[in-house]
C-alpha cells in the first residue's frame, strides 16, 4: 500500500514555516493526499483559493500521538511533501511534543495511584508548579508521586496546563457487570444489521481489549456515520451498565430507539433521566442540560449524585464537543469510571479542547468525512455559498450601527427570503430543511412558506412527531432553530438551506450539514446552501464557520444570486 507522503511525481504541496504554520498549495498535484494526512496532526486556520494555512500545535500533536503517529512518519511526511527544507526549530517541536506525550504516567498499585515518569527531573520540576503541587501527595525516593483517588482528573488538568500530557494507565472500576448484545437483525423492520468496518475498528481501539491502555478517549466520526453504533459497540466490549449523556431529549429518544432496535435490551433496562421523567436503570440516558440544573447561580448543581447513583462501568459523552463546562468538574471526579467522547469535530468555539482531552480522553480514532464519503458510507455533498445583496434601503441603518448590530443586520437581510424561494423551486420534490439563528427570521419564513418550524420553545412531543413526519414524507419542508444543529435523525433530508449562523462557529457549520449526510435510500446526492449576504459582517465569519469542513475536503463553490443557475450534479469531490 502506497502512504500518503510517498510522491512518486504526485508534487510537493507544501511550505512549512518557521512560525509552525503550514503552507499547502490548493492547485499542486498531490493536493487531496497531503491534506488527508495533514490534518491528523495539524489545525486548519485558514482556508482562502489558492493556499490553505495549518499550524501544527502541541495539542494537535498529542492528539495525532494518542491515535498511533509517531514523529518519524510526520516528519517523513512533511520532508517529501514540501518543496523546501523543514525548519529545524519546528522538526524539533514535533519530536519533542511526541516526546512529552507518555513522558509524566499515572499508574496504580496497592498503595494508590502514582504520577510516575522516567525523568526524576521532571517529576520535580513540575512539582514546583504551585497548581500541581498542591494536587500531589508524598513522592517516593524522587521517582513518583502519590495521586489521591479524587485529584485524579485535577492533576492531569493542571498538568496539561503546564504542556505535560498526562498517560492515564491507572485502570478503570469494572462497573456493575450489564450483559449487552448486539442483535444481528434490526428488531424494527427485520433488516440485517452489522457494524460497518470502521465502527468496528473504532469500538476496538477504543476498548484496547480490555488493556490499561484503553477504556477513555473521544471517536471522531462524521455526523451521519452511526456514532451512536460505535456507542453500543463500545458498551458491549465493557459490559457493564452504561450512563449516555446526550444533547436534548429527542437525543434520548433516538438513543433509546437505537439500544431497542438493535441490541438485545429489554426496555425495562433502558432509564430516561431527563427534565420530564427521572429513571435510573442498567443503561441510562441524560441530557446535559438536566445535570447542569440549578435553580438558582449560587446553588449546587442538584442531579450531580446522578453519576454516583448506579456503578457505572462506562460513561458515553454523545457531542463532546458541546459538553457544559460544569461537566468538566463532576468529570474530574469520576476518573476511575471508563469514558466514552462522540462527536463529528473537537473543535470547541470555548477553546477547552485541552479539557475534552485530559478529562475525557484523547483522540482515539479519526476518519476524513470524504474518505467515507468515497466509500459510500455517507451521502456525496455539494456546499454552495450565495451571496445575496443588502437592500438599498436597509443600508443606512446597516452603516449607521455597531459591528454586533451589522451581523444581525446581514444574517437577517429580507433579500434571502426570495432566495430561499427559488432554491426550494429548484429541489422540488426532495425533502429539505431550512436551518436559521434568528427566531423573528424563521417565523417570516414559516409563514410564507407555510411550513412547520421546531424552536426551542416546540414542546418534546410535537418536535418528536413533526421530525416523525418529515421522515416519513408527509412533510417535505421543515424549519429548524439551533435546536436542529444536532442529535436529529433526518436520513432521507437531502438539501439543507443555512439563513443565519452563530458568528464564526465552525462546529455549528459541520453539525448543520451533517443533518443531510446519511445515505439516502434513493442514492440522490446532499446540498448545503449558506445564504450570506455580500460585503457584510456576516461574510466575514462566514469563511471562519467553513474552515472545519474545509479541513475534511469540502470546497465552497461562491454563487452569486443574480448569476444562480440550476445547479450541475455534483462529483462527491472524486
Amino acid at each position: 500500500m502506497t502512504e500518503p507522503w510517498d510522491t512518486n511525481g504526485t508534487g510537493k504541496p507544501l511550505t512549512v514555516q518557521g512560525d509552525r504554520t503550514v503552507l499547502l498549495e490548493v492547485n499542486s498535484d498531490g493536493f487531496h493526499e497531503a491534506r488527508d494526512f495533514l490534518a491528523r496532526f495539524a489545525e486548519l486556520e485558514k482556508s482562502p483559493e489558492f493556499f490553505h494555512t495549518y499550524r501544527i500545535t502541541p495539542l494537535s500533536i498529542w492528539n495525532a500521538a494518542a491515535a498511533g503517529l509517531d514523529a518519524d512518519a510526520i516528519l517523513e511526511f512533511l520532508r517529501a511533501r514540501s518543496r523546501y527544507p523543514v525548519p529545524p526549530n519546528v522538526e524539533r517541536d514535533v519530536r519533542e511534543n511526541i516526546r512529552k506525550y507518555g513522558l509524566l504516567r499515572l499508574a496504580r498499585d496497592d498503595e494508590g495511584i502514582w504520577l510516575e515518569s522516567s525523568d526524576a527531573e521532571l517529576l520535580r520540576d513540575v512539582t514546583r508548579n504551585a497548581a500541581v503541587k498542591k494536587l500531589v501527595g508524598r513522592s517516593e525516593s524522587g521517582e513518583r508521586l502519590l495521586v489521591p483517588p479524587e485529584m485524579r482528573g485535577e492533576v492531569k488538568q493542571a498538568l496539561i496546563r503546564i504542556g505535560y500530557p498526562v498517560e492515564d494507565l491507572a485502570g478503570y472500576v469494572v462497573g456493575a457487570p450489564f450483559e449487552l448484545r448486539l442483535r444481528s437483525t434490526s428488531r424494527r423492520d427485520g433488516t440485517p444489521f452489522q457494524l460497518r468496518p470502521y465502527q468496528r475498528d473504532a469500538a476496538d481501539v477504543f476498548y484496547a481489549g480490555g488493556s490499561e491502555k484503553g477504556g477513555s478517549g473521544v471517536i471522531v466520526l462524521p455526523c451521519g456515520a452511526g456514532k451512536t453504533i460505535v456507542g453500543l459497540a463500545a458498551m458491549q466490549r465493557v459490559g457493564a451498565k452504561t450512563l449516555v449523556l446526550t444533547t436534548n431529549v429527542v437525543a434520548v429518544r433516538q438513543w433509546k430507539n437505537e439500544l431497542l432496535d438493535k441490541t438485545e435490551i429489554p426496555e425495562e433496562e433502558i432509564g430516561e433521566y431527563t427534565g420530564e421523567t427521572k429513571e435510573v436503570k442498567a443503561v441510562t440516558i441524560a441530557t446535559y442540560q438536566i445535570l447542569t440544573y440549578r435553580r438558582k447561580k449560587t446553588d449546587p448543581f442538584v442531579h450531580f449524585d446522578l453519576f454516583s447513583m448506579n456503578e457505572w462501568g462506562l460513561v458515553v459523552y454523545d457531542e463532546v464537543h458541546l459538553l457544559p463546562a460544569p461537566v468538566f468538574r463532576v468529570t474530574a471526579e469520576i476518573q476511575a469510571t471508563r469514558r466514552l467522547g462522540l462527536t463529528a469535530t473537537l473543535v470547541r468555539e470555548d477553546k477547552k479542547e485541552d479539557e475534552v482531552f485530559s478529562l475525557i480522553g484523547p483522540k482515539k480514532f479519526d476518519v476524513p468525512w470524504k474518505v467515507l464519503e468515497r466509500q459510500g458510507w455517507i451521502a456525496q455533498a455539494k456546499c454552495i455559498e450565495v451571496r445575496v445583496p443588502i437592500p438599498d434601503d436597509l443600508k443606512p441603518q446597516y452603516q449607521n450601527s455597531g459591528a454586533r448590530q451589522q451581523f444581525r443586520l446581514a444574517s437577517e437581510n429580507p433579500a434571502k427570503e426570495d432566495v430561499v424561494s427559488r432554491l426550494l423551486e429548484k429541489h422540488a420534490g426532495e425533502r429539505k430543511l431550512i436551518i436559521g439563528q434568528y427566531i423573528d427570521q424563521l417565523v417570516t419564513l414559516s409563514e410564507r412558506l407555510e411550513a412547520p418550524l421546531i424552536t426551542g420553545k416546540t414542546p418534546n412531543k410535537e418536535r418528536e412527531r413533526l421530525y416523525k413526519s418529515f421522515r416519513e414524507g408527509e412533510i417535505p419542508l421543515l424549519l429548524v432553530s439551533k435546536v436542529g444543529n444536532f442529535a436529529i435523525d433526518l436520513p432521507d433530508a437531502s438539501v439543507a438551506i443555512q439563513v443565519s449562523g452563530t458568528f464564526g462557529s465552525r462546529q455549528e457549520e459541520a453539525q448543520r450539514l451533517g443533518r443531510i449526510l446519511r445515505p439516502k435510500s434513493n442514492g440522490t446526492s446532499a446540498w448545503f446552501y449558506s445564504l450570506v449576504t455580500r460585503e457584510s459582517k456576516e461574510s466575514e465569519f462566514a469563511t471562519h464557520r467553513q474552515l472545519f469542513l474545509t479541513e475534511q475536503g469540502y470546497s465552497y463553490e461562491i454563487v452569486d444570486v443574480d448569476q444562480m443557475t440550476p445547479p450541475p450534479e455534483p462529483d462527491g469531490g472524486r
